[in-house]
């Protein structure tokens, strides 16, 4: 399997520019380039999805540079529906130096990091319109599938010419960097084609592209933070075991889809994985492969095993192997009750409003379904100290099968 048929095996190509672009990835070592604007102070599992193919095509051979768009980030790419919120510019370059690290950590600092406000901040208006903007018409721009679809309701001047800073900065990079690819989601394919329309115009060379189909989630929406769905590659947002339990509960439909997408595993070794997995899907083999791989390429080996030995520890093993710090760092969504007193376990249930009632206190903890710390309590009287909460603190309280909360003494 040559690398242009891996990638196409893999699922990550959608639109292609450049005759011979094929020959170039299998034969060739070519400087490409992926950008992302600085929306936020750190990257998400939607951006991952474009970094690992970046990564993978280093590992190729190929070298890459990833840019953090300073100056296009103070303008913000069209959305769909409506004009991204505007940031401050402290905030802004806050976020570049956050998701410079971030990059850097995930290429191995192997990747040449640019930021195109560096080409820009020094390039007046009406240069740019005279060198640039006479070679772009209007009307290939309203021709733009993101253009097109703003028209009716509206897209301002600045939204309308990020299309053109974009393309300027691939003809930037291949004039300063002779970098002849980009690499990047199909939803950025008329900003690519621009950049390639710039360099064929004025350089009279040819540049080549391909994009990548967005990755979608169970419900069939992209990972971002604009869907409300994002996991984050900060640890301090999105904690390994968070990413941990959110990849073990991939649906099975997709298994396949994330292990090709997300994981340097070999064509033989996933379709290995898949076959274990569709034998015994209840193991979630796939999921744990994928769970396993994302999380060490991101956080390193030893986050791996803590993340599992939390998800361990929450549904089989024993959760006082856990710290409270543990617990209160990865369970942070869980919803928490205080502890002011030691009470009986009934009055604990009923005055943090885990049951609505002593009676309906009492049915579950005789029906087996109140569990403290993973220990099933069948006494209802049962004492809730402090000396039997992990580290005099914490009491991880079950309710049922699925329902969990976290019991804080103040």
């Amino acid at each position: 399997m040559t690398n242009w048929e891996e990638l196409q095996w893999r699922g990550l190509i959608k639109d292609v520019a450049g005759e011979g672009i094929e020959d170039l990835i299998n034969n060739k070592s070519i400087t490409f380039y992926w950008g992302t604007d600085p929306t936020a102070d750190s990257l998400h599992l939607g951006h991952y999805s474009s970094l690992i193919t970046a990564k993978r095509l280093m590992k190729m051979g190929h070298k890459p540079i990833l840019l953090c768009g300073g100056a296009t980030g103070r303008i913000g790419d069209p959305r769909p529906t409506a004009e991204r919120e505007i940031i401050t510019i402290e905030e802004l370059n806050k976020n570049i130096e956050c998701i410079r690290k971030q990059i850097d950590k995930i290429f191995d600092g192997q990747a040449l990091l640019v930021n195109n406000y560096d080409w820009f901040k020094g390039y007046e208006y009406l240069d740019f319109l005279r060198d640039i903007g006479k070679y772009i018409n209007v009307n290939y721009m309203l021709d733009k599938d993101i253009i097109d679809r703003r028209l009716e309701t509206g897209i301002t001047y600045a939204e309308f010419s990020y299309m053109l800073i974009q393309g300027y900065d691939f003809l930037n990079l291949y004039r300063k960097h002779n970098c002849i690819m980009q690499v990047e989601g199909s939803d950025q394919w008329g900003n690519i084609t621009t950049g390639i329309d710039l360099i064929r115009k004025i350089e009279n060379k040819e540049a080549y592209a391909f994009t990548m189909p967005l990755i979608l989630d169970t419900a069939g929406n992209k990972f971002g933070k604009s869907e409300g769905n994002a996991l984050w590659l900060d640890l301090n947002k999105t904690t390994s075991y968070e990413l941990y339990q959110y990849l073990i509960n991939t649906d099975d439909n997709l298994v396949e889809h994330y292990l090709k997408v997300f994981t340097f595993l070999t064509p033989e070794e996933i379709m290995d994985v898949v076959e274990r997995h569709n034998k015994e899907p209840h193991l979630r083999i796939g999921q744990k492969a994928l769970a396993k791989c994302i999380i060490t390429d991101l956080h390193g080996e030893e986050e791996y095993k803590k993340a599992e030995m939390m998800s361990n520890a929450l549904f089989s093993e024993d959760i006082t192997k856990l710290s409270s710090d543990d617990i209160l760092n990865n369970f942070k969504d869980m919803e928490k009750v205080s502890l002011k007193e030691e009470l009986p376990l009934e009055d604990v249930l009923v005055s943090s409003g885990i049951c609505g009632s002593k009676r309906e206190a009492r049915e579950l903890i005789s029906g087996n379904a109140i569990s403290l710390n993973n220990q099933k309590i069948t006494d209802n009287m049962h004492l809730v100290t402090k000396k039997d909460a992990i580290d005099n603190k914490v009491y991880l309280i079950k309710k049922g099968k699925k329902k969990y909360y976290l019991g804080i003494f103040e």
